[in-house]
């Protein structure tokens, strides 16, 4: 599952209204809207978030932050490491081949560093 997908989910759901439902309102096939929900499909497309946000009343920060989720989620990463030091390289291809075996907590203490570099250089 995305971090998209999980957070259409949980709107879905807290609203009581079924994956069928949802998809029949929005004129997308059931079954495409499932493998969004799932990870199974690409990073949806703007138009389809931006119907998203209105079928769910989103605005606003809100809308931004569903937006931001969706550019992180898609499935199938590549990382570009040309041009980048050999130990980028290595750290990519480890991450790729050991991700699947990675602790959740090791993957929040990454993501969390990851995070804070950005914050780090707006100071």
């Amino acid at each position: 599952m995305t971090p998209f997908g999980l957070r259409v989910r949980g709107l879905r759901k807290s609203r009581n209204i079924t994956l069928k439902q949802m998809a029949a309102d929005l004129e997308i096939s059931a079954a495409y809207l499932s493998a969004l929900e799932h990870g199974h499909r690409g990073r949806p497309s703007w138009s389809l978030v931006a119907q998203i946000c209105d079928y769910f009343n989103i605005i606003w920060d809100e809308a931004e932050e569903l937006q931001r989720l969706a550019s992180l989620s898609h499935p199938k990463v590549t990382v570009d490491t040309s041009g980048l030091s050999p130990l980028a390289t290595e750290y990519a291809n480890l991450l790729a081949l050991k991700i699947r075996d990675l602790p959740e907590r090791h993957l929040r203490e990454m993501l969390a560093y990851l995070k804070s570099i950005g914050s780090e250089e707006k100071r």
